[in-house]
């Protein structure tokens, strides 16, 4: 009797059959058919152009030989890394690309926060929408184009900066054909092209910030310094790290062609860096499988980065990218 009673008042519920969640996914599956073809040209991107090819990574460990491919060529482990270990200009490529990466990231990467928290401050949505359209400018044009402008900026014969040097009193500069300027020349223009398409990120950012806090900050008085240091730069620090971590893991890829384009052999001393050696070694020579194990080595250094960054930022703070 107690059983009876026991039962009738904790009835067994049957289980649930799978049919209905089946019906809701597709479901949401119809309702989100338009969004899964928005974001399906992105995917096929990424799996035709980055993942597939990762199989290539294969001849890394081969001397590839073009005509017998892939499955036919012969495997010789990890040769090719112990080539390029013992190339003596190892050291030189490997430290002329770090400097390029760092120097672009110690430099270039506060430079779009300060120009977001200057346009964040003005007044006039005139001249703030000017300003913004201005910087973004360079973003939009070419490398080559770039280059070239660099090229005709820094001449020795008629170029605007050297005429001003000399409007000072000081001798010109053959800045294009001296090793110790490169650098300086590849991370202020690299700045210049990329600090206005930066800031956007930046920017939308601090239109999330509740704008109270501003309000309220001017009841107590607070100055501009004070409400960007205790509002506007803690509302932005969340994006400011995630994009810090991604800059960290890219220490090492920095830009072919534009070194490409500004590097000669005077300055091959600070301008030579890996991904250019990879194309002398592996398109001009036909040295793929050197090539391969040489990008495949730089990849691992970034990663290795990456990896580093997020672990140190997960431990300082909430932020990370996982």
């Amino acid at each position: 009797m107690k059983l009876t009673q026991s039962a009738q008042a904790h009835p067994q519920v049957p289980p649930q059959s799978a049919e209905p969640n089946r019906g809701s996914f597709r479901k949401r599956l119809h309702e989100s058919k338009f969004l899964l073809l928005l974001v399906l040209p992105t995917v096929l991107y990424f799996v035709i152009f980055h993942y597939v090819p990762m199989f290539g990574i294969a001849i890394s460990f081969q001397k590839y030989n073009l005509f017998k491919g892939v499955w036919g060529s012969e495997w010789v482990g990890f040769k090719y890394y112990a080539m390029f270990f013992q190339n003596p200009d190892f050291f030189k490529l490997l430290r002329n690309t770090f400097l390029l990466g760092f120097y672009s990231l110690v430099f270039g990467f506060p430079a779009p926060i300060l120009l977001a928290l200057l346009l964040n401050e003005l007044r006039s949505m005139v001249f703030k929408r000017f300003v913004q359209s201005v910087s973004y400018l360079p973003h939009f044009i070419s490398n080559v184009v770039i280059v070239s402008m660099i090229v005709v900026f820094l001449s020795p014969s008629g170029g605007i900066v050297n005429r001003m040097i000399e409007g000072i009193g000081l001798e010109q500069i053959n800045w294009l054909m001296s090793p110790e300027w490169f650098r300086t020349i590849f991370v202020t223009s690299g700045i210049w092209q990329s600090v206005g398409w930066s800031s956007i990120i930046y920017l939308a950012a601090l239109t999330a910030i509740d704008p109270h806090l501003y309000e309220a900050a001017d009841m107590d008085g607070a100055g501009r310094w004070s409400k960007i240091r205790h509002i506007s730069l803690p509302g932005i620090m969340p994006a400011i790290v995630i994009l810090l971590i991604l800059s960290i893991g890219q220490v090492l890829a920095v830009g072919f062609e534009k070194v490409f384009l500004l590097y000669n052999p005077a300055t091959y001393e600070t301008a030579d860096i890996i991904s250019t050696y990879v194309y002398r070694v592996g398109l001009v020579e036909g040295n793929y499988s050197y090539a391969t194990a040489i990008g495949l080595f730089t990849s691992l250094i970034d990663l290795a980065f990456l990896l580093s960054a997020n672990y140190l930022s997960r431990k300082a703070g909430e932020t990370s990218l996982w």
